[in-house]
């Protein structure tokens, strides 16, 4: 298996249904109260693409990147269509939207991370497929030289030249735009053309995958 950095037809993608899903263990307890346990660190995305197709053409679109990818043996990229950014996604992103780290005169190199969270709980997302030439970076709130740095699109990560080490203390924080690393969560593709004429569409499952 392998991870294909290419991404999902984005006009497909704008129509899709699907978002975060967790695993939680719930018990009920003989006193009416609950046990519950997080199964899972992390969310995982799961989408149907299917009712982003409106066309023929959208049909065969799909069925050729379906092919292309092997069917589940393959990730791809997928763009979120309501989360894609390191900010809000009516917002632009700027390189103060999210913290990396704190510097330490010698660490060069910086995961990207979303935060998610209010004041009863948070949760550090890794962003591990950024949009290349998205990324913007600031150290104690000042934009860092593209020349100081590089950004490696296929890890999410962000690693400053030698010598250019942020600071001790200081603030390391970006702005970006990213896809989501998903497969087919199938290795069959159901398409009948009489369906599809009556306004069924198909059913075409992606899940999140780590890269």
């Amino acid at each position: 298996m392998a991870f294909h950095e290419i991404r999902f037809p984005l006009r497909l993608a704008l129509g899709v249904s699907g978002g975060p899903s967790r695993l939680t263990d719930i018990v009920s307890l003989s006193n009416g109260r609950e046990a519950r346990n997080q199964r899972w660190a992390n969310s995982r995305r799961r989408y149907d693409a299917g009712s982003g197709i409106r066309s023929i053409a959208d049909l065969y679109t799909v069925i050729e990147f379906f092919e292309a990818r092997a069917g589940a043996l393959h990730g791809f990229r997928f763009r979120d269509p309501l989360d894609f950014r390191s900010c809000r996604p009516e917002w632009s992103p700027t390189p103060l939207d999210q913290s990396l780290g704190t510097g330490d005169g010698r660490t060069l190199s910086f995961p990207l991370v979303k935060l998610y969270g209010d004041r009863a709980g948070s949760w550090a997302r890794r962003i591990a497929k950024p949009v290349a030439g998205t990324v913007t970076v600031a150290v104690n709130g000042r934009l860092a030289p593209a020349a100081d740095l590089t950004v490696d699109a296929v890890s999410g990560t962000v690693t400053f030249a030698e010598g250019r080490a942020p600071p001790a203390g200081a603030a390391v924080t970006a702005g970006f735009e990213f896809d989501v690393p998903v497969r087919f969560a199938t290795d069959r593709l159901e398409v009948s053309l009489e369906a599809f004429n009556a306004g069924r569409f198909p059913v075409i499952p992606l899940e999140e995958i780590e890269p």
